[in-house]
């Protein structure tokens, strides 16, 4: 034991699965030590039982020792008995310890006082003591507090006043210390004192309130009612905010004195006027059922507000709001509804958010249908103007424009439709309103003269206008007055709009101002030409039935742009209809002949269809045969092809057609067509018809050979195989009696083989797709090609067994067939 006392002096230990580690933290000439404790595990916990091996290591050489610190606090503690010791260290064993080990705390002996003299003695010393205190921090007002409270629990209140005074000479706005000197006043009943002290304070410290309530409590309390009154008074001078006269009219009200509140009252509203102050009055005056005088209240207060001030114009939408709902409250719901409106013609809209929102909800409970539209009305006008005004983006929107156009449209005619006259003064209110909106609109001109694309929308602006002022108003001098302003509006150098130009002329038309609507017309072609603009006159020409004037306008636009194909096809179809095919097939003529035209192909197949449908069968072969030295395409073959037995279906159906065809068509669109039953031919038509088939067949064949061949010659092998598949359908359909013709055909058909290739830059070869087809050179003329028709052919038959391996080859050879026929199908 004598050895693990001194080892405490050196050591602190770490206990841990029966390992101690000791590093010596108190003998300073000692830097480096190192113990190690061994409990070995025995039955018997005692101290004789415990063999304890110490190792200590001691060297007294400081520098050498410090290394050596260094190195031994690096390597890690040799562990003997790495067994677990029977008595473990536990968290709440650390915690008892420490409670058990914990001083007790310092008890003050309790003094008793026995006779005066010791009284004496015990005060003196205190008083020394709080006098000390005072002395060394003087403006420490709760050490006076302390001091003064100590004298009154001595019962020496004459020493505790003198305490609180010489605190007040110390800081006489102490509002604490104030307050203690009056509740200690009051707690010994010195209630004339407190008086004095509330009296004195308030003369002090006016603003501050707490004295004040305090003071009117306590008279109150008291019973003194004028006393109360008076502090009131005195205290209402110094005009205090509004629970302070809040606070004076529930006394008033609380002793039944209402005239006398309802005076505070006024006084109290002149000195903080402010809405919830005036409404509070009213309120007060509607609980005492004094009705007129809260309509008296408010209306002081509208006066009040009425100014053109902004900040009052908004402090009174409230206050219209509670008049309003006072009103509703008392069931006046018509002197409601009048506020509601006064209130809303009398406040800007953006000053009028709440007030929308409250007649919307009164309209809903008490209104009919036409007063909550009329509400929704005018809070969907609040919305856009905000919208229009806080927004410099909305302000551009001009679909922002056409939806608030639209909402006061709406609202005018739902105004005429509720029986209003068109002169009354709300239809002629609501029709300024809308022409204020549409001018206001149509004053955002777009910023840019030269992109049209701002001004898409910017026009319909315009046009709605106009159609606004001819149906909805009638005022057709100012219907064509908006269509000039427009017109005169747009930069026609950089762009125009047809739309524009055609609307005018049209409203001209509707006015009868046919002359207004050419020349409109004519100026708008001559300032800035456009297609749009010459089909729309030549189209209002020939509803007047005007053909000079058309075949003059399609004259003009063909000098002005001879590349519209679309053009020439209307000006020959035009000619068409007035049965003048000289005049339309020299129009198509001339159009053919144009080198620049952006799609040549309409004009060469109208001009066809032309011929075709005259039955003019050398001219549509001319036609062709034209077409095919400018373009010899596969759908001009086929065309030119399909013409030829079209022409004797053609022929047939122009003679099974009755004579009385051209009657039949003036009868009522209407009625049904009657069924006739087809006419009976005789023997020689039916030869005459036979050969004439047998004709028009053999010229489609020689045609379709022609186009194989020369597409063939130039190596086209898709466009050859879209032309067979057109022959094979003609074939089938019109000579489905000579089978062998059809098999000539689709003995022509490609059979499509999968290749390689390499690719460009040589990084590899790639699959392709490729058709080889029976008649030609590299097909016919390798033995590998005749040698696979026969194996197809063989196969066909059913000829020879073939084993499971040859079946898996012949299945990978039906694969590839599969996707080369899918290939050469979605070629055709």
């Amino acid at each position: 034991m004598d050895v693990l006392a001194i080892i405490s002096d050196f050591l602190i230990l770490y206990a841990g699965a029966g390992v101690g580690h000791a590093i010596n933290q108190r003998n300073p000439l000692i830097h480096s030590s190192t113990c190690f404790l061994l409990i070995r595990n025995s039955d018997d916990l005692d101290s004789d039982s415990i063999d304890i091996d110490i190792d200590i290591d001691i060297d007294i050489d400081i520098e050498s020792e410090s290394k050596r610190a260094k190195m031994a606090s690096r390597a890690a503690p040799r562990v003997k008995n790495r067994a677990p010791a029977p008595v473990q260290i536990t968290a709440e064993q650390l915690l008892r310890e420490a409670t058990e080990r914990q001083e007790a705390p310092f008890v003050a002996a309790k003094s008793r006082v026995e006779d005066h003299e010791e009284l004496q003695e015990y005060q003196t010393r205190k008083r020394q003591e709080f006098e000390d205190a005072i002395r060394r921090t003087r403006i420490n007002i709760t050490a006076w507090i302390k001091y003064a409270v100590w004298e009154a629990s001595q019962a020496q209140m004459a020493r505790a006043r003198s305490v609180f005074e010489r605190a007040l000479d110390v800081d006489p706005h102490h509002i604490p210390l104030w307050l203690r000197y009056i509740d200690t006043e009051l707690k010994y009943r010195n209630v004339q004192h407190a008086r004095n002290l509330y009296d004195r304070a308030v003369s002090i410290l006016p603003r501050v309130d707490q004295l004040w309530y305090k003071y009117v409590h306590l008279e109150e309390l008291l019973g003194n009612i004028p006393g109360t009154r008076q502090v009131f008074e005195r205290w209402m001078a110094w005009e205090p905010d509004d629970k302070a006269w809040a606070a004076y009219i529930a006394m008033e009200a609380r002793y039944h004195e209402l005239e006398r509140a309802s005076q505070v009252w006024e006084r109290a509203v002149t000195c903080h006027p402010e809405p919830r102050m005036w409404i509070k009055w009213a309120k007060f005056e509607e609980d005492r059922h004094h009705s007129d005088k809260a309509r008296q209240v408010f209306q002081m207060a509208l006066d009040f507000f009425g100014d053109d001030d902004e900040a009052k114009l908004e402090k009174a939408q409230t206050v219209y709001t509670a008049f309003a709902k006072m009103e509703t409250r008392l069931k006046e719901y018509e002197r409601a509804r009048m506020i509601y409106k006064f209130a809303l013609e009398r406040l800007p809209r953006s000053k009028s958010t709440g007030i929308y929102a409250s007649y919307t909800r009164f309209e809903k409970q008490f209104g009919d249908r036409q007063g909550v539209e009329d509400t929704v009305l005018g809070k969907r006008r609040i919305q856009y103007e905000e919208e229009l005004t806080f927004s410099q983006a909305a302000v551009a929107n001009y679909d922002t424009w056409f939806d608030y156009t639209r909402l006061e449209e709406h609202a005018y005619r739902a105004l005429l439709r509720s029986g209003a006259s068109i002169s009354s003064p709300e239809a002629i209110a609501a029709r300024n309103r809308v022409r204020e909106i549409y001018e206001r609109a149509v004053a955002n001109v777009p910023p840019s003269a030269t992109e049209k694309r701002h001004w898409r929308r910017y026009i319909f602006l315009w046009l709605s206008y106009a159609l606004f002022e001819e149906i909805d108003t009638a005022d057709f001098t100012r219907a064509r007055e908006v269509y000039r302003a427009a017109i005169q509006l747009l930069p026609h150098k950089s762009f125009t709009f047809a739309k524009l130009w055609l609307n005018a002329a049209h409203f001209e038309i509707r006015r009868l101002e046919l002359g207004a609507a050419r020349k409109l017309l004519g100026t708008a072609i001559g300032m800035c030409p456009k297609d749009r603009l010459f089909r729309g006159y030549i189209d209002l020409e020939l509803s007047l039935k005007e053909f000079d004037r058309a075949r003059k306008l399609y004259e003009k636009q063909i000098e002005w742009d001879p590349t519209s194909a679309h053009t020439w096809v209307r000006f020959a179809e035009l000619e068409r209809n007035l049965f003048d095919n000289e005049r339309a097939r020299g129009v198509f003529e001339l159009g053919v002949r144009q080198t620049e035209l952006d799609m040549p192909e309409l004009v060469w197949k109208s001009y066809i269809d032309a011929e075709f449908e005259d039955r003019n069968w050398e001219a549509v072969n001319g036609l062709y045969e034209r077409l095919l030295g400018k373009s010899a395409h596969v759908k001009v073959w086929i065309s030119y092809a399909n013409a030829q037995i079209g022409s004797a279906v053609a022929e047939e159906a122009y003679e099974d057609a009755p004579e009385d065809e051209d009657e039949d068509g003036d009868e009522e669109e209407g009625a049904e067509a009657p069924v006739r039953p087809p006419r009976e031919l005789t023997e020689e038509e039916q030869v005459f018809r036979t050969r004439r088939r047998e004709l028009a067949l053999q010229r489609t064949r020689e045609i379709f050979q022609r186009g194989y061949d020369d597409l063939k010659m130039k190596g086209l092998k898709e466009e050859r195989v879209v032309l067979l598949e057109a022959w094979k359908k003609v074939e089938s359909e019109y000579a489905s009696e000579d089978p062998k013709a059809l098999a000539d055909v689709e003995a022509r058909m490609p059979r499509v083989v999968k290749r390689r290739r390499a690719m460009a830059g040589g990084e590899g070869m790639e699959e392709y797709y490729d058709m080889l087809f029976p008649d030609d050179d590299e097909g016919t003329g390798k033995p590998s090609f005749k040698l696979l028709q026969i194996a197809h052919a063989w196969r066909a038959a059913g000829g020879g067994g073939a084993d499971s391996d040859d079946e898996d080859d012949d299945d990978e050879d039906d694969e590839d067939e599969d996707a080369g026929a899918r290939r050469a199908a979605e070629l055709s």
